[in-house]
C-alpha cells in the first residue's frame, strides 16, 4: 500500500455496497462532525435501500434531482424532488445538511430567514439552484464544490490533505478518464484486484445511485478533501456573499507527477 494513505478501517468483504451502518463501521476515533456525516448517509442511504436510481439531465422533463427525497434542515424541506433519482454532488450535501441538523438541532443556535432559504437545493418556485448561487450552488459548482463552500463560501471547514483524510471528510475527485466527483470520504483499502482503492459513499450509474464504491487511487487524477469542523459558523453566514471562483490545486496520488494548474471546469457528477 502506497505509504501516503492510512491503511484500510475495514475491508471491502465486510461491508456490502448498500448499508446503514457507515457510522458503526467508519466512526471509531473521528471527529464529532465526521461522526455526524456518517451517520448522515446512513439516514440519507436508508431512504433507498437498493440505491434508487441516478440520473442527470438538467433540461430533462421532468429535470434532475438531486436527492431523491424531501431533505429537511431545521424542519424545513430543502427541495421537493422532482425525481426520485439522485446524483453525487446532490447526495453528498444531503449529508452534509442532515449532519448539521443532527448537529445544530439542540443547540439552540438562531437562524435567519436568509440563511434556512440559502441552504435550500432548489429555488423557492421549484426551479434549480444555479451553480455558484448560495451554498448549495457553490457545492454543486464545477471544481472542488465542496472546498468552495465549506472553505470559502461558509468558513465552516478546512481542507485536509490525503494522508491526513478520515471517514466522514468529503471529497471532490478528478478521473483520469471522465469527469469528477463529489463524495464522503471511507477509507483505504484494497481492490478486489489487490491494488490500493479509496473507498466512498455517493451516487453514481454503477451503484445505481447511493451506495458505496471502491475505486484503484490509479484511476484518480487527483483529489480535494475538505472536513466539516465548524457547524456553528452557519449562523453567520452572509447569504448575498459574492465569491470569486478560487483556483485550487488538487492533491496528486503518488506516483503521479504534480499538476499547479487550476481546479477543472468539468462538473463534479459520474
Amino acid at each position: 500500500m502506497n505509504p501516503m494513505y492510512m491503511p484500510p478501517r475495514v475491508l471491502s468483504a465486510e461491508v456490502p455496497t448498500y448499508h446503514i451502518s457507515h457510522l458503526r463501521k467508519f466512526g471509531f476515533g473521528v471527529p464529532e462532525p465526521n461522526r455526524a456525516v456518517l451517520h448522515a448517509v446512513d439516514i440519507v442511504q436508508s431512504t433507498e435501500p437498493d440505491g434508487g436510481g441516478y440520473f442527470i439531465g438538467v433540461k430533462a422533463d421532468p429535470p434532475e434531482s438531486p436527492i431523491g427525497y424531501r431533505v429537511t434542515f431545521f424542519d424545513r424541506p430543502l427541495l421537493e424532488p422532482p425525481r426520485c433519482s439522485s446524483y453525487c454532488s446532490g447526495a453528498s450535501y444531503a449529508a452534509l445538511m442532515t449532519a448539521l441538523d443532527l448537529l445544530l438541532a439542540t443547540s439552540r443556535l438562531s437562524l435567519s430567514e436568509e440563511v434556512l432559504e440559502a441552504v435550500r437545493m432548489q429555488e423557492p418556485n421549484g426551479g434549480r439552484r444555479e451553480d455558484t448561487v448560495k451554498l448549495y450552488g457553490w457545492w454543486n459548482a464545477d471544481g472542488p464544490g465542496s472546498f468552495y463552500a465549506l472553505c470559502g463560501f461558509t468558513q465552516m471547514g478546512i481542507r485536509v490533505s490525503p494522508k491526513d483524510a478520515l471517514p466522514g471528510d468529503f471529497c471532490n475527485i478528478n478521473w483520469v478518464k471522465g469527469p469528477g466527483h463529489s463524495v464522503v470520504f471511507l477509507g483505504w483499502e484494497k481492490t478486489p484486484e489487490g491494488e490500493p482503492g479509496m473507498r466512498f459513499w455517493s451516487s453514481q450509474v454503477s451503484t445505481n445511485g447511493l451506495g458505496d464504491k471502491t475505486v484503484p487511487v490509479s484511476s484518480i487524477a487527483g483529489f480535494v478533501f475538505t472536513r466539516l469542523t465548524a457547524p456553528g459558523k452557519l449562523a453567520m453566514l452572509d447569504p448575498n456573499l459574492k465569491m470569486e471562483r478560487m483556483k485550487v490545486t488538487y492533491d496528486v496520488p503518488e506516483r503521479r507527477a504534480p499538476s499547479a494548474g487550476p481546479a477543472t471546469k468539468t462538473p463534479p457528477r459520474s
